[in-house]
């Protein structure tokens, strides 16, 4: 187990009804904030209503800023760093999911800093000013934003789509309320499930020895996953499978599961340069990349792939025949996607593979070869993007 300093700063407000606490939970942190959010979904919702009231009866003032679109931009973020500046506010409250959470962060880290944010997700410096606080309530159970140190920002100009981390980041509280998901479509729980999901691959696939703890964790954690995933796919309604989906989610990227160990994030800087460049659901570019990184890099690390087989997917086998149960749990994951409805295949995504070369160039371009258990240069990434096609299927 490697070395490690976890400190998360983040408060969870977690229950029915919690969101009426909103302005009471604000009052002691800022009179002035940006209200964040996305679409029209939130006024549908009703959720609108009962947040700003409850800003108002505790005399929170707000300037308010929506608009927010899945792999949110920079345009936006430009506005809302401008409306914090003239107006003086001092704290983000953002009202939605990853993509609104990741936007609200973007905007608290450019207020102070001198100069393009952009250049920040661009450099991965630390920044010199400590961003505004960010505070959350939760309506899309996927990203982990809400507790996270991370930030992901698309800039349509370059076609780029970057993280940024800074432990400064992460939201001083969020609230969440399951049954604020009861009126999410299948889809986007499906795209959640695949998004928190990979976000425990990323930290499970090591090279680290002794993580015994972690590790189980991390296979508990999915296994609850995919469980109730499957009740949500008949249920949209049940309160305790978003519970636990939510909290599942939560936990899948407050890095807890990721301390002590060398980490990856191989599949989500590939998967970046399919949603930058054809706006794909971040969760549904996922579930194509991951089968297919992992039938690409099994063969050389057959251990770890043995034991997800075993732990999460329930394979049963022969240890002497490891790749028959190595491609066995590759093919359970993949039922599984297809289960929820999430595709497999990059034709399912319109995705050409005359596109292949460019996506694997921008994936190195910042920070060289990606990945932990195995560095993948523009070569390796090509082959796995052409594992994602129905006519190649194994390594």
């Amino acid at each position: 187990m490697l070395n490690f300093v976890y400190d998360n700063k983040t408060t969870l407000i977690f229950g029915k009804g919690t969101h009426h606490e909103t302005g009471t939970l604000l009052k002691p942190l800022g009179k002035k904030i940006l209200l964040h959010y996305g679409s029209g979904s939130i006024r549908r919702s009703g959720l609108y209503d009962a947040v700003t009231a409850s800003l108002k009866a505790a005399g929170v003032e707000y300037e308010e800023l929506g608009g927010v679109q899945a792999n949110p931009t920079l345009p936006l973020v430009y506005e809302g760093i401008r409306l914090c500046r003239e107006h003086g506010l001092g704290l983000v409250l953002a009202v939605g999911g990853g993509s609104v959470i990741d936007s609200a962060k973007a905007i608290a880290l450019g207020v102070p800093h001198e100069g393009d944010v952009w250049e920040l997700y661009l450099s991965k410096k630390q920044p010199q000013s400590d961003p505004l606080p960010v505070a959350t309530v939760l309506t899309i159970p996927a990203a982990g934003s809400e507790s996270s140190p991370n930030t992901v920002i698309t800039n349509e100009e370059t076609r780029r789509k970057l993280g940024y981390g800074s432990p400064k980041l992460r939201p001083v509280f969020s609230i969440i309320n399951p049954e604020l998901f009861f009126t999410l479509p299948r889809r986007q729980m499906a795209n959640g499930v695949s998004d928190m999901m990979s976000h425990i691959f990323e930290r499970y696939f090591t090279r680290t020895l002794h993580t015994d703890l972690s590790d189980s964790l991390c296979e508990a954690t999915l296994r609850t996953i995919m469980k109730n995933a499957r009740i949500l796919n008949g249920d949209l309604n049940d309160y305790n499978a978003w519970a636990e989906i939510a909290f599942s989610g939560n936990i899948a990227h407050n890095n807890l599961l990721g301390v002590g160990r060398e980490q990856d994030w191989g599949c989500h800087a590939m998967e970046h340069e399919l949603s930058a460049l054809y706006h794909v659901d971040h969760g549904a570019g996922l579930s194509v990349v991951t089968p297919a990184w992992m039938k690409y890099v099994s063969p050389k690390h057959q251990e770890i792939f043995v034991q997800f087989a075993v732990n999460v997917m329930g394979v049963e086998g022969s240890f002497r025949e490891p790749e028959a149960i190595i491609w066995e749990g590759i093919s359970r994951l993949e039922r599984f996607y297809r289960e929820l409805g999430l595709p497999t295949t990059m034709e399912e995504l319109d995705i050409l593979p005359g596109d292949f070369p460019l996506m694997a160039e921008q994936a190195v371009s910042v920070r060289g070869p990606v990945g932990g258990l195995e560095k993948l240069d523009v070569r390796d990434i090509q082959a796995i993007y052409r594992l994602g096609c129905s006519n190649i299927q194994h390594a």
